[in-house]
C-alpha cells in the first residue's frame, strides 16, 4: 500500500508539472530520487503507468477545452479544409505547430532521454528553463503584436520548433511555448490558449502510440486497478491546473511568468546541493 501512495503521489506530480511551465520529465527524475520514492522506473510496468497518465492529461485538455475543439473540427468539415474561417485558420497552424516536436519526438525522443536523462541535467537544465520564463516576460513588456487571428503560418511554426524542448529532461514544454507565443507577438491569454491546444495533439499522440505495448503487459489485476486510479488521479490535476493557468494569465498582463521562473532557478539550485543521494 506505501508502494502504491508513491505511485498516486508521482500521478498528481504529473498531472500538475505538464502543464505548469516548469517541466514534468524533470520533476519526475528530481522529485522521486531526492525523496527517496520507491518507485523502480525500470519495472515491466511503468511504462503502460506513463502512458495512462498522458492519457489522464488528455481526458483533461480535452475536457476543458472541448468546445474549442468542437468549433475548430466543425469549421474544419464546413470548410472543407480550406482556411476559410479564423477556426480553419487556426486548426491548421495547430496542425503545423505539432510537426516539429512529432517528427523530432518520433527521431530522437529515446536517445535524447538516454544522453540527458541525468539527474544533473536535468537540475541544470530546469534552472535554465527558469531563465528562459524570466527572459519571456522581459519580451512581453512590448505590446502585443498579434491575436491568434493573425497568427502567422511562419510565427506558429516557431513556436512548434520551441515545443521541441520539452523533449529536453527539464525543459518545459508549456513554458517553451508560452516564451514562443510571446515572443512572436501574443499576449499571455492567446500565447496559454495556443500552448494548451497544442498540448493536445503532442500530448494525445505521445501516449496513443504507446497504447498498443499495454496489451503486451502481463500485470496483476490489483497494479491495473492501480494504474487507472493513478490516470485518474493525473487527470484531476491536471484539469485543475488548466482552470487555474487560464485564469492567471487572464488577470495578469506583466511578469506572469517570473514567478514559475524563480521556482525552477531554486528548485533546480537546490537538486544540485542536495545530490541525488536524497536527502
Amino acid at each position: 500500500m506505501l508502494h502504491h501512495f508513491y505511485l498516486f503521489l508521482l500521478a498528481a506530480l504529473q498531472g500538475v508539472t505538464e502543464l505548469f511551465p516548469i517541466s514534468s520529465l524533470g520533476h519526475s527524475i528530481l522529485v522521486p530520487a531526492l525523496f527517496r520514492w520507491p518507485i523502480n522506473r525500470d519495472a515491466s510496468w511503468f511504462l503502460p503507468f506513463i502512458v495512462v497518465l498522458h492519457l489522464g492529461t488528455l481526458v483533461a485538455l480535452l475536457s476543458f477545452f472541448w468546445r474549442d475543439w468542437v468549433e475548430l473540427i466543425g469549421a474544419f468539415l464546413r470548410d472543407r479544409g480550406r482556411p476559410r474561417s479564423a477556426e480553419t485558420r487556426l486548426l491548421w497552424l495547430l496542425i503545423l505547430a505539432s510537426i516539429p516536436a512529432g517528427l523530432l519526438g518520433l527521431a530522437l525522443a529515446h536517445r535524447i532521454k538516454d544522453l540527458f536523462g541525468g539527474f544533473g541535467f536535468a537540475a541544470v537544465a530546469l534552472m535554465v528553463n527558469g531563465v528562459l520564463l524570466i527572459w519571456g516576460d522581459r519580451l512581453r513588456a512590448r505590446e502585443p503584436s498579434h491575436t491568434l487571428e493573425k497568427l502567422s503560418w511562419g510565427r506558429a511554426l516557431i513556436i512548434g520548433f520551441a515545443q521541441s524542448l520539452a523533449l529536453i529532461p527539464g525543459f518545459s514544454r508549456s513554458g517553451a511555448t508560452l516564451v514562443a507565443g510571446i515572443g512572436v507577438g501574443l499576449d499571455y491569454a492567446n500565447s496559454a490558449r495556443f500552448s494548451f491546444l497544442l498540448a493536445t495533439p503532442i500530448i494525445g499522440a505521445a501516449g496513443l502510440l504507446e497504447v498498443p505495448k499495454l496489451a503486451h503487459q502481463h500485470l496483476s489485476h490489483g497494479l491495473y486497478g492501480v494504474i487507472v486510479l493513478s490516470g485518474i488521479i493525473s487527470a484531476i490535476f491536471a484539469w485543475f491546473s488548466v482552470w487555474f493557468l487560464m485564469r492567471y494569465f487572464h488577470q495578469h498582463e506583466i511578469k506572469a511568468l517570473r514567478p514559475f521562473g524563480i521556482y525552477c532557478i531554486l528548485f533546480g539550485a537546490f537538486a544540485l546541493l542536495v545530490g541525488n543521494g536524497g536527502l
